[in-house]
């Protein structure tokens, strides 16, 4: 019995070796096929700034997914896969500069005959990247090229951009959407008290209201007033341009907008005549139409459409701004600094301390480099990992080369705790800068698990032993301590405000406790020093270092092994959601309800304090 059982045994033994060989030598295969293809894209695809365009014809300039000052992700294996296999998977996201370069290099080619604006599958975007392409594109213009914009619909942001056009034409069955622009936000205090959650909430500074969704239901009236006067300035920004460019008369907007159900009756209903009416669009032209209408001007390819170059395969033919390596001598630096801030190192997309520190201390170093510019995208986050980067930026000045600071579409509360130092601080009309103030926020859960009959208790040598222990609540004198600390650091950050830009006390006190300025009234109070784009803060830094001839460049830091392959495996997740016909409504739905709560859960600040403004956000 004992040799069968043991016989029974060697052969299921046998079967699994025989079955896990198998498994092992299938995965082996699969992977070597997988790697042979890989390699072979690789050698067969041609350099990119080799590359050659020899078809004529529109610069087809699609910007699809969002408009965005570094990438997050680089999936070499699916865009190669996607090129082989001519699949059709948009970008998640395009580089700003690279539409800047694409429009330059247009001007003078002799291959592009005029730009089509593609700009059905545009996500998120900045007002101050909208207005630079808006200016490249009026340059553009003015070689004699005509630009052309043609949609089935245009959302608010997308017909903004092609209000710089030369022609908008529009689908008979479409709309032109102007809607305003608003801030709105999620509240969850009855939520928050329904969960017997106890918040414990910590801030100084009126106008502060990032922690207004767990203190209230509501937005405070102080937030209300603040957030009213810079929507208000960017509005009448968005609408003058539009009314400038379309040459409409000065109350069409206002009239569109206000009075739309009436407008709408004159137009007996239908949206696209009433765009037509309004000289929001120069015609109507079904697809056929369209098609018909560009292959008169640019003429007919082999397949029987207009002849048109891809917005990438344009970027391939060209030599791409900042991207050569520093030079030996008259040379600016540049780096991206995108997203939250966060404590230690961070991936591309956030603002690591410890990352972000490290390029400015290898600019520091490098001899080929005589100045930096630090172009800055958020909204803030971790005071510790703010002033991190700050003192790092500091022993940067000692070396005696400039730093300037260019501000993207918002740099405030940390954002503007990094700035602070610089030699000149750079930002655009529209940028959102400024909220100085701090907070801190510990939710403890004492009250949450007593309803489930579950309790926490034990002894401490010190009144602080159980500290931050979220099963019981803060003890008073923890709360104390917090409070006073909280006050250092908010006295702090008006004390590195006032000597960095040199703003007197009397008149910190206008400009802080949280308040949120557009680029111009930043400007008239002393927090920015200049309005311009990126490219006149890297001339700006060339001008203080003395430097009549200069390059400039990107300051990378490299991915690790273990980045470069969750930047694979995350991609290939998101093309799978993608390819799944998720209805883009409720993604974009799901992504604002998670991104917030995504970006507080990623907080790690020793302290547990934050210098961070949540309007980076708003409809747009």
């Amino acid at each position: 019995m004992t040799d069968l059982i043991r016989s029974i045994y060697n052969i299921f033994r046998w079967v699994g070796k025989f079955l896990t060989t198998v498994r092992v030598f299938t995965l082996n295969i699969a992977f070597l096929a997988l790697l042979l293809f890989f390699i072979t894209a690789i050698i067969s695809r041609s350099p990119g700034k080799d590359a050659n365009v020899t078809d004529s014809g529109a610069l087809l300039l699609s910007l699809s997914g969002d408009i965005v000052e570094e990438k997050k992700t680089n999936d070499p294996l699916s865009t190669l896969i996607n090129d082989k296999l001519s699949l059709n998977s948009l970008p998640r996201e395009t580089l700003f500069q690279d539409i800047l370069d694409a429009i330059t290099s247009a001007s003078d080619d002799d291959n592009v005959h005029f730009i089509l604006l593609d700009l059905s599958n545009m996500g998120s975007v900045g007002l101050n990247q909208l207005q630079v392409i808006g200016t490249a594109l009026t340059e553009f213009k003015s070689s004699g090229k005509k630009v052309i914009a043609a949609e089935d619909f245009y959302q608010q942001n997308a017909y903004y951009l092609a209000s710089f056009a030369d022609e908008i034409y529009l689908n008979p069955m479409g709309a032109v959407d102007l809607h305003g622009i608003g801030t709105y936000r999620l509240y969850f205090k009855d939520a928050i008290d329904s969960l017997k959650i106890n918040y414990n909430i910590f801030r100084v500074g009126a106008f502060k209201s990032a922690l207004e969704p767990v203190m209230r239901n509501s937005m405070s009236a102080a937030a209300r007033s603040q957030n009213m006067s810079w929507l208000s300035a960017l509005w009448k920004t968005i609408s003058n341009d539009i009314i400038r460019e379309r040459k409409l008369d000065k109350n069409a907007i206002t009239t569109y907008t206000e009075n739309i159900d009436q407008e709408l009756i004159r137009a007996g209903g239908n949206t696209a005549k009433l765009a037509l009416q309004t000289g929001l669009v120069d015609g109507l032209k079904n697809r056929e139409e369209l098609r018909n209408y560009l292959t008169g001007i640019s003429g007919k390819n082999d397949a029987g459409d207009f002849k048109h170059i891809k917005f990438n395969d344009y970027l391939n033919s060209i030599t791409r701004s900042f991207s050569n390596p520093p030079e030996n001598k008259g040379s600016i630096g540049i780096i991206i600094a995108q997203g939250a801030i966060l404590n230690g190192k961070q991936p591309v997309g956030r603002i690591g301390g410890d990352s972000l520190a490290s390029q400015i201390r290898k600019a520091r170093e490098a001899k080929d480099i005589d100045g930096l510019v630090i172009r800055i995208v958020s909204g803030g986050g971790s005071v510790f990992a703010s002033e991190i980067i700050r003192q790092e930026i500091l022993e940067f000045k000692k070396s005696g080369k400039p730093i300037v600071i260019s501000m993207g579409a918002v740099a405030a509360s940390g954002g503007y705790w990094i700035a602070a130092d610089a030699d000149e601080i750079w930002a655009s009309p529209v940028t959102l800068t400024g909220s100085i103030g701090i907070f801190a926020a510990i939710p403890t859960f004492e009250n949450s698990l007593s309803e489930l009959g579950i309790y926490s208790d034990g002894v401490g040598t010190t009144s602080l032993a159980a500290a931050l222990n979220l099963t019981r609540p803060l003890s008073p004198l923890l709360k104390k301590a917090i409070d006073i600390n909280l006050r250092h650091g908010y006295e702090q950050f008006l004390d590195i405000v006032s000597k960095g830009r040199s703003i007197t006390d009397g008149e910190m006190q206008t400009v802080a406790e949280g308040r949120v300025f557009d680029g111009k009234k930043a400007v008239e109070l002393g927090l920015v020093d200049k309005l311009g784009t990126l490219e006149d803060a890297i001339s700006s830094a060339a001008a203080l270092a003395h430097l009549d001839d200069y390059s400039a460049s990107y300051i990378r830091r490299p991915l690790t092994v273990k980045e470069e392959f969750f930047q694979i495996f995350s991609s290939s997740i998101i093309n799978m959601l993608i390819s799944a016909n998720i209805p883009p409504v409720l993604l974009k739905a799901f992504g604002q309800l998670v991104e917030p709560v995504k970006e507080i859960m990623l907080f790690n600040d020793p302290k547990g304090l934050y210098a961070h403004c949540l309007i980076n956000n708003f409809s747009f």
